[in-house]
């Protein structure tokens, strides 16, 4: 962990389940998660297809709800906010950076980058210094004005990476992060979010590969919705 981790949990779960009903059966997809997350720490939640991966990053991401139980982001309890609060919560909080990077195809990076900070009511001119800003401290400053389709894919990454974290939330989750890189390109990612971690950066990592939870200080397994004991990172 961090030397600026806090033992101050960011995300705190508590036994929440998420079940979809389809009309005919119940379907489990999460059960009786408790999990605690400290500010500063850098996590990776491992699973395999079906573990209910996907089901846990919506709900960490305040993009859908618990069906049972409690989830506590950043001293908000999710359960309290109105659909307006949770997109208010979600768009100040969270940073997302996704498997297929999610760019905007016939605009800028510059462009891609300040976008998030459009919905904030952020006037251009700051938007566009502060996107700057992020793209350089990731070793783009010379691709700002550059579309997607003439980035690689380890290029396209790190802007999502900007993106993500142009609005300085205070969590930093991501789903899959190198599964569209090759092992080069994945590898200078996984370094990227260990930098960012020593400047104090609470990640969230969600992987089926253990390679890549080795990245992070704590890991801990999903298998058929349940959270088992922590993983062995190597």
């Amino acid at each position: 962990m961090s030397a600026l981790a806090s033992s101050e949990s960011i995300i705190r779960l508590e036994e929440v389940s998420r079940i979809y009903d389809t009309g005919k059966v119940q379907v489990p997809a999460l059960l009786g998660i408790n999990l605690d997350v400290a500010k500063g720490e850098f996590l990776a939640i491992i699973g395999p297809s079906g573990s209910g991966k996907s089901t846990m990053m919506n709900i960490l991401g305040c993009l859908d709800r618990p069906t049972e139980g409690r989830y506590v982001l950043d001293g908000q309890p999710v359960d309290e906010l109105t659909d307006d609060g949770l997109a208010f919560l979600r768009s100040r909080s969270i940073g997302f950076v996704f498997q297929s990077y999610n760019l905007l195809p016939r605009t800028s990076a510059l462009e891609n980058v300040a976008a998030p900070l459009m919905y904030q009511g952020v006037p251009r001119k700051e938007r566009l210094a502060r996107a700057q800003q992020a793209l350089e401290r990731l070793g783009l400053g010379d691709r700002l004005g550059h579309v997607p389709s003439e980035l690689s894919g380890g290029q396209q990454q790190r802007v999502g990476i900007a993106r993500a974290l142009v609005t300085e939330p205070a969590l930093l989750l991501a789903d899959e992060p190198t599964g569209n890189l090759d092992s080069h390109s994945g590898a200078e990612v996984l370094e990227l979010f260990q930098h960012l971690h020593s400047l104090g950066r609470t990640i969230v990592l969600i992987t089926h590969d253990l390679d890549v939870a080795a990245a992070a200080d704590r890991g801990v397994h999903l298998r058929d919705g349940r959270l088992l004991e922590d993983a062995v990172l190597a």
